[in-house]
């Protein structure tokens, strides 16, 4: 569809939707769409063993980076919106892409999504903004990251320049342990996204995850999530995707995002239009809050996964309308959005091996029945061949609840949690720790 944006007096009519991706962010989406009235068909493309499981969901296998066939289908089925899931697509020109066939997007063209596709590029950005965020330093050999670390004499967290599916950052405690981190990244363990790195100094206080939802001019900016990056109890062992979420993180208060959004939002999307960047999606500040304030430790251009399946059971019906208003560029014509007054929590159940070489293949095993308060979102997941749910990634399912407080909806989660089974789950026990009383805390 050809719309002139600025002559909209209302937005147009959604009844299809295509979301685009295939984890829990997608089915956490898809299931969130279902709950506005207009929209008649959910697609999801190519989605997972759960898409079918949500009513008036459809799994389409089309793969994430076939752009020719997706605009085909979308044309065909005559879609209204498309929403992009990961980030992967979004580097690759998807959005691009679509937008120029006349279909509505909501997911940054390639250009936006280098805030997350290039952290040197988002450093420098940053720092021409005024953005406040750790000192850093981009190299691209082992002799300029060796002298780096010689010059500052201390550990610094190592980050791949790339996409690495939320795996590229390690967090030394040594310097040898860094030394080592550079090492093994320019030596091609992240692939094509570690052929350059970000050197960072280690910043100390809460992490927090805010979301803003932009059409190019504004924004709106959601509840505040906090996630667990450590696959193991105590927030140890390696970096993940993520292990578990909660909202509304209390880190931050009414005024306390007011001030986030002054502070770094606003004068991110700025920084991106003076670049040139009609920047429609979400942009994804992952903060830290030190005592010094808040600084950036990274943007993404998505959703985050699983903040996002712990924040779409509190989002209102109108939200599906607020996403196609920022495809649009017409976030002013979007209703207001509703925010349900309760504490939502998500604990992730991951394969064996995850994250370095998760087993797959492995029979799941749910006798958990959902309802209003409960979900289960799914990711590493197919249907076999005889029907059965089997595992096919390193994240499996998000358990999410609801309740009127945090402990109330932990303790449903991992009670839903002993109703599921799969060879080898694993989920760390101590979600939501810093929001959980010491003697409700699962062991």
């Amino acid at each position: 569809m050809s719309l002139t944006n600025s002559t909209l007096k209302s937005l147009p009519p959604l009844n299809k939707v295509i979301v685009i991706g295939s984890g829990g962010r997608e089915n956490s989406l898809a299931w969130a769409l279902r709950h506005s009235s207009s929209i008649k068909e959910i697609f999801v493309a190519p989605g997972n063993g759960g898409t079918q499981e949500h009513k008036g969901c459809e799994s389409i296998q089309i793969a994430e980076n076939d752009h020719e066939g997706l605009i085909k289908f979308c044309k065909s089925h005559l879609i209204d919106l498309v929403i992009i899931g990961p980030e992967t697509p979004l580097a690759a020109g998807l959005s691009d892409k679509l937008r120029n066939a006349g279909i509505a997007v909501f997911g940054p063209n390639a250009a936006g999504a280098k805030l997350e596709a290039s952290k040197a590029w988002a450093k420098e950005l940053m720092v021409s903004a005024g953005i406040p965020t750790a000192e850093h330093w981009s190299v691209q050999t082992i002799e300029e990251a060796n002298n780096v670390l010689k010059n500052q004499n201390k550990p610094l967290v190592v980050k791949a320049d790339g996409l690495a599916a939320g795996k590229g950052v390690t967090v030394p405690e040594t310097i040898e342990d860094c030394s080592k981190a550079i090492n093994a990244a320019l030596n091609g363990r992240f692939g094509a996204a570690g052929t350059q790195l970000v050197l960072e100094e280690k910043l100390n206080g809460p992490e927090v995850s805010v979301f803003a939802l932009c059409d190019g001019e504004r924004l709106l900016t959601l509840p505040p999530a906090q996630d667990h990056k450590r696959l193991e109890e105590g927030d140890q062992g390696p970096n993940t995707g993520g292990m578990g979420a909660y909202a509304p993180a209390p880190l931050l208060d009414k005024k306390g995002l007011e001030s986030i959004e002054e502070l770094i939002l606003k004068p991110t999307l700025s920084a991106l239009k003076a670049k040139g960047i009609d920047y429609k999606g979400v942009i994804y500040a992952g903060l830290i809050l030190t005592k010094n304030g808040p600084k950036v430790i990274e943007f993404n251009c998505r959703f985050g996964d699983p903040e996002c399946q712990t924040l779409m059971p509190l989002m209102g019906p109108e939200l599906p309308q607020i996403l196609q208003a920022c495809a649009l560029g017409r976030l002013d014509l979007a209703p207001k959005l509703t925010i349900l007054k309760k504490c939502s929590v998500c604990v992730v159940a991951a394969a064996y091996g995850y994250p370095d070489a998760p087993r797959l293949n492995d029979t799941i095993d749910i006798q958990l029945e959902t309802d209003q308060n409960l979900q289960i979102f799914h990711a590493g997941t197919r249907s076999g061949e005889n029907g059965k749910l089997i595992t096919s990634g390193g994240r499996v399912l998000s358990i999410v609840s609801q309740s009127k407080d945090f402990d109330q909806a932990f303790t449903r989660a991992y009670k839903g949690l002993n109703r599921i089974h799969f060879k080898g789950i694993h989920y760390r026990k101590d979600i939501g720790h810093q929001v959980r009383k010491s003697n409700n805390k699962q062991q």
